[in-house]
């Protein structure tokens, strides 16, 4: 159930906001099983089978926190974590791992068809903040019914954002329609969805069609000229920002109209002027925990200049990983954990550069760094590397229009959030608004419907 399809917009959201509204309204103390219900119902959607995969996930971190609160036994919370990456482990890195062992051990490495549950990484990092968090004292228990909901709140269990539970925790007690700004907070969500709608459907889901096809055919092995290389690369970085950013949008308003303020997940990245700025504003969430469950527990910046750039590159390169089972993912964390490393260096010997030309290498540093991350293969990769550097034929054809427009919203304006959140209450906006969404609904109904990039993550 895409929340770019007619059986999300038009079914399941309807009928769970209507459901939301009433127990709410008459029964407050169901507004959570009520929630959580939905949750499981929207999860199990895409596959009912591993609708057991996630409750089993909850009951069992559950259950080790109720213990660990009960006997403050440190070694439950590292089992805990070791088997929820195990799990990870299992359904996502298996083929992966046997992939690099094999040639090693001079064996033929058998191939898994294990299906990846969507959301795996995200619930299990979940998981994970809540646990650590517990041990060091900084989090309370919670009963089974808010820790569920924690873990699978449907509009961030399948992409995120990555919340922390005190940014949540405190806001299933809430009555959010009995707030003096209830109206208001669910209009705002309901123009936060209609954004993430338009910038899928009409920006980043365009944006496939310049990008696809030339990283498929560097994947065939077929040639690619100096113009499709830039068009392909270009069209990608902004195809995924606006892909995941317009989810992110989504989420944020779907939980808003539900009563819950998620974080933050994106602050206008392309036009960061130093890689450090980039991963600020990028994926928020997730550059946060990196930084407080990986970063900082490897030494991060107290123990020396020599374990600081060992954590950044550590950090990134798992990172890396965290994205994808292939070493394409780990070359692209480990470029951006070198590219960290460089920034410490450069500040470390006091030196400076202007504004303009930090924007300017960054935005180049990170756009071809996209490259090993789209490329099913370091040999594709190659091909587009070799065509981007001018080593191929120069070609004819670039596709530029939907580039410099998604461009140009990237580098101007302000974000989705601040926008809605900057428009006044006017009838001419609810309009205006409602036009847009109908728009959408008619061109998903026209054209190729994709799935959200990070879904396969």
């Amino acid at each position: 159930m895409l929340f770019n399809s007619f059986a999300f917009l038009l079914v399941f959201l309807p009928a769970a906001l209507g459901l939301h509204w009433l127990v709410e309204r008459f029964r407050p103390e169901w507004r959570l099983p009520v929630l959580a219900l939905l949750s499981f119902v929207f999860y199990g959607y895409w596959d009912w089978r591993f609708v057991p995969l996630l409750a089993a996930s909850i009951l069992v971190n559950w259950l080790v926190a109720e213990a660990f609160s009960r006997t403050r036994q440190g070694v439950l919370i590292v089992l805990a974590l070791a088997a929820n990456l195990l799990v990870l482990a299992f359904f996502k890195y298996v083929n992966f791992f046997a992939g690099l062992v094999s040639p090693v051990l001079g064996l033929e490495a058998p191939r898994y068809d294990i299906a990846l549950p969507l959301g795996i990484s995200f619930f299990t990092f979940h998981h994970v903040m809540y646990l650590v968090d517990l041990r060091a004292g900084r989090a309370p228990r919670y009963d089974l019914v808010r820790y569920a909901l924690y873990i699978a709140f449907f509009p961030q269990v399948l992409a995120g954002p990555l919340v922390r539970w005190s940014e949540i925790m405190h806001q299933f007690d809430e009555r959010p329609y009995r707030r003096a700004d209830a109206a208001e907070r669910f209009a705002r969500g309901l123009m936060l969805l209609t954004v993430g709608l338009a910038k899928k459907v009409f920006l980043g889901d365009p944006l496939a069609e310049y990008v696809n096809p030339v990283f498929q055919a560097a994947a065939d092995g077929e040639a690619v000229t100096v113009l499709q290389a830039w068009q392909a690369t270009l069209g990608f970085a902004l195809q995924i920002y606006f892909d995941f950013s317009g989810y992110t949008d989504m989420a944020l308003g779907l939980a808003l109209m539900f009563g819950i303020v998620l974080p933050q997940n994106f602050d206008a990245p392309y036009r960061a002027t130093s890689l450090r700025d980039f991963w600020r504003r990028w994926h928020m969430t997730l550059s946060r925990f990196l930084r407080d469950y990986l970063y900082i527990p490897l030494g991060g910046n107290r123990r020396g200049l020599g374990v600081q750039l060992w954590a950044l590159f550590a950090t990134m390169a798992l990172g890396g990983l965290w994205h994808g089972a292939g070493l394409t993912f780990v070359a692209w964390g480990v470029a951006h954990g070198l590219g960290l490393g460089a920034g410490v260096l450069w500040r470390r010997a006091g030196l400076t550069m202007p504004a303009w030309l930090g924007w300017a290498l960054t935005v180049f540093f990170v756009v071809l760094c996209w490259v090993p991350f789209r490329a099913t293969s370091f040999d594709a990769a190659l091909r587009i590397y070799e065509a981007l550097f001018g080593l191929a034929p120069w070609g004819s054809e670039f596709k530029w229009r939907a580039i410099a427009i998604a461009a140009a919203v990237a580098l101007i304006g302000p974000t989705a959030w601040e926008a809605v959140h900057r428009v006044p209450p006017w009838r001419s906006i609810a309009v205006g608004f409602a036009t847009v969404f109908v728009i959408v609904l008619f061109k998903l109904g026209d054209d190729a419907n994709y799935e959200f990039i990070y879904f396969q993550f």
